[in-house]
């Protein structure tokens, strides 16, 4: 067989991308779940992989591609048979291998967003290694390895069923055996919104994501060596381009309309929504088709969402099943309606009529059905033997520690004992030394003509700080505390909604302003407080005012009126 550079070059890069593809659903996950669970997001991203590329090269490749049945390939262990009527032009068999074996990955991934938070890594472990096995290349034979789905003309180029449906379904499956996370529903039945923790981590999973999207499906041409195949990745490259813009644009705007603002993560969601519906017919629509698909993706995710976790009570922290189960299929139907026939069968848009898009509606209910059926069974022999579910007072305390002995992941920004230093360090210095190096004062009796100290505290937004205090130094106050708090008043923070979901109580980040007060009235000071904060919209802030019985200064042991003074 003679290799075309152009074309192996080709795989290879896209296999590559797809690999990286890896990184952008780990910081995706651990993103949209919350900071205890990070590290056993980040360990279960690379360990699918791992325990994937193994089992897909000893047997899940050969399921996959071996020329046995309609049904199912062959069991060939390592990858030892002749596979050279599936192979594509130019392209040897090991470039091919690997470039499958990364898509299988993609399919493992996919499930663990939805099972987040809750599920023993154990069990993760094994569910990961049943889907690269043989449920993925089973289906995948269907689709793609010749089988009887191939047969009657069914598409899907670069795997909108054959990966992310087929991890859609297991998410689905595996979500509501599961049960949702603790405190996600109340007594009466309404969801209640649990923050993902980092949405900076989760953007930079999307945009990783998209960029090796490129490479997902530009890839799946699997050869640049013809002017065809070269214009055939360039329209590949825009529809995908294009469908995930509109999906986000139209998701923004739907969230705004019905939210009243747009949501944040629920728009992440809705580009990894356009890419997956894209996916199936990147290659056979025009880009009038690849923008219908994107808008419509655009709605079904936030829709998809909302149905999941508001109507079924199955609770997904990342939108899994939405994004690749709901869109991964919506995609490969609408492929049946907007193929122009460049590369398949014609959809019904264009003068084929209705028997491709019956094709297509019948491959994506069998590989659910296939998908469905096997998980099903694999999710139950794992709950009666090792268990599926961690405890609760694990899933409490956080994955990271009860899973994986690790107190945080985020060990840079947290405050923690350190033994070592208090074991070390000097002896203290006697009561009897400090008070010989203190500077000498005396407590004296407060007279009846002695001035008043005030304290006056003031609650207030971030963003009016500077203003304060630059009107505070005008009146003369002579210092302030500022601390940063989080809190609500009355109306128990301004109503927000996160993924859909009300958020019932929201914590607003506040500043706290202490001042004490005596030369200066305690009325100027609230006046001029209020004449900078006041908007007259919820949440101007508070203001507290308290009686100070004295006021010592440290340094000089200076007491009362003086203390207040400058020196």
């Amino acid at each position: 067989m003679t290799y075309s550079p152009a074309n192996t070059i080709w795989v290879l890069l896209g296999a590559a991308l797809v690999f990286f593809m890896q990184a952008g659903f780990a910081m995706c996950e651990a993103g949209f779940t919350r900071a205890k669970n990070t590290g056993n997001i980040l360990m279960k991203n690379l360990m699918d992989f791992c325990i994937g590329t193994p089992l897909y090269w000893l047997i899940g490749f050969g399921i996959m591609f071996g020329s046995g049945t309609a049904l199912f390939g062959w069991i060939d262990p390592f990858i030892m048979k002749d596979y050279s009527a599936i192979l594509p032009a130019g392209v040897p068999l090991w470039a091919y291998a690997i470039f499958q074996t990364v898509f299988c990955a993609t399919s493992a991934t996919i499930v663990s967003g939805a099972m987040a938070e809750r599920t023993k890594f154990s069990a993760y472990c094994v569910y990961s290694a049943a889907i690269s096995l043989f449920i993925y290349p089973v289906s995948g034979h269907w689709i793609w390895g010749g089988g009887w789905l191939a047969e009657l003309g069914f598409h899907d180029f670069a795997g909108s069923t054959a990966v992310h449906m087929v991890g859609g379904v297991c998410a689905l499956i595996g979500a509501k055996m599961l049960g949702p996370r603790i405190g996600k529903y109340g007594k009466d039945g309404k969801p209640k919104a649990i923050l993902g923790h980092n949405l900076s981590i989760a953007a930079l999973g999307v945009f990783i994501l998209w960029f090796c999207w490129f490479g997902f499906n530009g890839a799946s041409t699997v050869g640049m060596d013809s002017d065809e195949l070269i214009e055939s990745a360039g329209l590949v490259f825009f529809n995908t381009n294009l469908a995930a813009a509109l999906a986000t644009l139209v998701t923004m705007l739907f969230t705004w309309l019905r939210y009243g603002k747009p949501d944040v993560s629920m728009t992440f969601n809705a580009a990894l929504a356009g890419l997956v519906g894209i996916t199936a017919g990147c290659d056979a629509v025009n880009p009038f088709g690849a923008a219908v698909i994107g808008i419509c993706c655009g709605f079904a995710v936030v829709l998809a969402v909302e149905f999941f976790d508001k109507v079924v009570k199955i609770d997904d922290p990342v939108g899994a099943i939405s994004v690749h189960g709901v869109c991964g299929a919506l995609g490969t139907i609408l492929t049946g309606f907007f193929a122009t026939g460049i590369s398949t069968m014609k959809g019904v848009f264009y003068g084929g009529g209705f028997t491709f898009l019956g094709v297509q509606l019948l491959g994506v209910l069998c590989t659910i059905t296939w998908t469905a059926v096997v998980i099903t069974i694999v999710f139950a022999l794992i709950k009666k033997t090792i268990g599926l579910r961690a405890d609760a007072a694990d899933e409490a305390m956080g994955l990271d520690r009860s899973e994986h002995g690790l107190t945080t992941a985020y060990s840079g920004f947290s405050i923690l004992p350190d033994s070592a230093v208090m074991e070390t360090e000097a002896a203290p210095v006697p009561v009897e030394s400090a008070e010989t190096n203190a500077v000498p004062h005396k407590t004296k009796e407060k007279a009846p003509d002695e001035p008043v100290y005030t304290r006056v505290q003031i609650i207030c937004r971030p963003a009016s700080l500077e203003s304060l205090k630059t009107a505070m130094n005008k009146i003369g106050i002579t210092g302030m505390t500022v601390t940063n708090v989080m809190g609500y008043g009355m109306q128990k923070g301004k109503p927000e909604y996160y993924r859909g979901t009300p958020v019932e109580v929201t914590l607003l980040p506040k500043v706290q302003v202490d001042i004490v007060v005596s030369k200066v009235p305690v009325r100027t000071v609230i006046d001029t407080a209020r004449g900078v904060l006041h908007t007259g919209h919820i949440g101007d802030g508070k203001i507290f005012v308290q009686d100070v019985e004295n006021v010592v200064r440290v340094r000089t042991g200076e007491e009362g009126y003086d203390a207040l003074q400058a020196d």
